[in-house]
């Protein structure tokens, strides 16, 4: 009797055990099926991913499916026909785009979702690169050619000047060295290049993006933006006519053209220095205040906290630094309209031994005589302006994104006209929340000879 109750209490505690292994997944076995498709086109992928949506069928039938009856139909009818838009969310497209002005560059990149890449005027030499002219005349020509002979003719004298100021230390490689020298006087000279030098420019995207972009790019107020996108989209419906063959309807198209008109371009009345409101209740934010402290450097704020409100930053910046400003995109960044209303930053006089300052000086005041006689419209006249001119700013972020960006534009890598915009942004937030944490690099020494650590080249 014992030994049978023995057993019992054994065979119990067996069961008591197998149910606490099945219940922490210790004889869990995955039931997942894993596929990696992308030897198709966007449209083809797209088809695949939509019809999970009405088929319990594994992707295997659907790849099947794709290779016999091909993707265009199902698009028109399911895509364009019955409106289904998150259908072409599932299809993606690179498109490159070279010598295009780097206005038209800004008004691509001016969209949440943009990816893609441009090239650096603080890596490149911009020397040899074409100009837009779009008033084509010998006066605009002259101002064009103005901006340039400066950039190109002052570049090894500020060099030369520039490793004197920055001495290269023990232990600095010279290639490194000679590369940071040659980032310093790019970022400088940079400030003389008209809004009007042409770029190059990737952007990939899915291709219902793409559509909904391209609308509202063919309003654009520029004439070479509109171009632009007409040829963009010539090339898409080259490549996926299925999938860009919509109808366009006569009210949205208005709808579009007056507001590009009216508000494409940011140009308030009022010049800003700097200013940061916010709709942020500091005692709702000092709940999560172990979030707040736990977060090590380098990392992300968890996305809920963008549920608290919003930062906004209205702020004076050349519209050379605006450029790295925009790539932030997980917020709204007004385009500004670039007018030499609010001055030429400083900074870059500053970098200039004292002869090539008052060269630049002068070269200013002339300069801006000439644009301002020119015939044209204020968006005309940007092509002609350089990057040293202030433009007004205004970004909106939530409080993720707002540290995400106060943080990475602190860094001495950063061009310093934002980098000192983005320590103001931290003081005014910390005035706001005393509680909060941001991992910012505050040393004030400008100068990082590991700029010219950060290019690309071929391994050898």
């Amino acid at each position: 009797m014992a030994e049978k109750s023995a057993l019992s209490a054994c065979l119990r505690n067996i069961r008591q055990m197998v149910y606490w292994l099945k219940n922490n997944n210790f004889f869990f076995k995955p039931m997942a099926k894993i596929f990696v498709y992308d030897e198709f086109g966007p449209q083809d992928t797209a088809m695949m991913q939509a019809l999970y949506s009405r088929s319990p069928e594994s992707v295997e039938q659907h790849v099947e499916k794709v290779k016999q009856t091909g993707s265009g139909k199902f698009m028109e009818r399911f895509y364009v026909g019955y409106g289904h838009a998150s259908i072409a969310d599932c299809g993606s497209t690179t498109v490159f785009i070279e010598q295009l002005s780097i206005l038209a560059d800004k008004a691509i990149q001016d969209w949440p979702l943009y990816s893609g890449q441009e090239t650096s005027t603080r890596y490149v030499d911009m020397a040899k690169q074409p100009i837009i002219d779009p008033v084509g005349s010998k006066e605009s020509k002259s101002i064009l050619d103005g901006w340039m002979k400066f950039y190109v003719e002052r570049q090894e004298q500020l060099k030369d000047f520039l490793k004197d100021k920055y001495p290269r230390k023990d232990g600095e490689e010279e290639e490194m060295y000679e590369k940071a020298i040659k980032a310093r006087a790019f970022d400088i000279m940079r400030g003389f290049l008209p809004a009007g030098i042409t770029t190059q420019l990737s952007w990939h995207t899915n291709l219902r993006q793409a559509g909904d972009k391209l609308a509202i790019l063919r309003h654009n107020p520029l004439p070479e933006i509109r171009e632009i996108a007409e040829g963009i989209l010539a090339k898409l419906k080259e490549k996926y006519a299925q999938s860009f063959s919509h109808q366009l309807v006569d009210e949205q198209e208005q709808y579009r053209e007056n507001w590009n008109r009216k508000y494409n371009f940011y140009n308030p009345a009022e010049s800003i220095e700097f200013r940061c409101s916010t709709n942020i209740a500091r005692e709702e934010l000092e709940q999560y205040q172990d979030v707040i402290d736990a977060r090590p450097p380098k990392t992300g704020m968890p996305h809920f906290l963008a549920e608290l409100g919003s930062v906004t930053f209205d702020f004076l910046l050349d519209f050379g630094s605006f450029r790295d400003i925009q790539r932030h995109r997980n917020g709204v960044c007004r385009m500004p309209l670039l007018t030499m209303e609010r001055g030429f930053n400083a900074w870059y006089l500053e970098q200039l031994p004292e002869n090539l300052r008052a060269e630049a000086d002068s070269l200013l005041v002339s300069q801006r005589a000439l644009i301002e006689r020119l015939e044209g419209a204020p968006d005309i006249k940007q092509y002609y302006i350089p990057l040293g001119f202030n433009v007004q700013c205004r970004v909106t972020y939530g409080l993720p994104a707002t540290a995400y960006v106060v943080e990475l534009r602190s860094g001495k890598p950063v061009h310093p006209t934002l980098r000192k915009v983005a320590h103001k942004m931290r003081e005014a937030l910390l005035e706001k929340f005393p509680k909060l944490v941001l991992h910012c690099d505050l040393d004030m020494d400008d100068w990082d000879v590991r700029r010219g650590l950060q290019d690309i080249k071929e391994r050898v």
